[in-house]
């Protein structure tokens, strides 16, 4: 039996979640996980993100993130489905996750703040990827 387009498009939104909602949620109620290699990491991630590489995760996941955590993963972009790996190997291990659609590109983007070894950055939203108001 095939999946309709209303069931697939109702299941696909139960498996992401966009930056604005990551952004705006409640403190503590997510792990957030950049999955990029190191010199990604190093270049700028989400602030109380935790670092585990898509590879690493079936290693490090359990001793990392607790148990029955809301995970949430991105990567790079749009353009990198190393996230959607990543959410695969979290849901292998039992964890309820999501994937942050868009990345840090879109994080990024929409203005929000990145860390970096120089300390937490922001910049101005991109007006063609935000509602946020000037």
């Amino acid at each position: 039996m095939s999946m309709s387009a209303a069931e697939f498009f109702r299941a696909k939104l139960q498996c992401e979640i966009d930056v604005m909602e990551v952004a705006e949620s409640k403190p503590g109620s997510l792990v957030v996980v950049d999955t990029r290699r190191q010199s990604s990491w190093e270049h700028g991630h989400i602030p109380d993100a935790v670092h585990i590489p898509t590879a690493s995760i079936p290693e490090l996941a359990p001793g990392l993130v607790p148990a029955g955590s809301q995970v949430v993963v991105y990567s790079w972009g749009p353009g990198c489905n190393g996230s959607t790996f990543a959410a695969l190997a979290f849901a292998e291990l039992g964890y309820p996750v999501k994937e942050m659609i868009g990345g840090i590109e879109y994080w990024i983007r929409n203005g929000l703040p990145v860390e970096t070894s120089a300390g937490v950055v922001q910049h101005e939203p991109d007006a063609l990827v935000t509602a946020h108001k000037a």
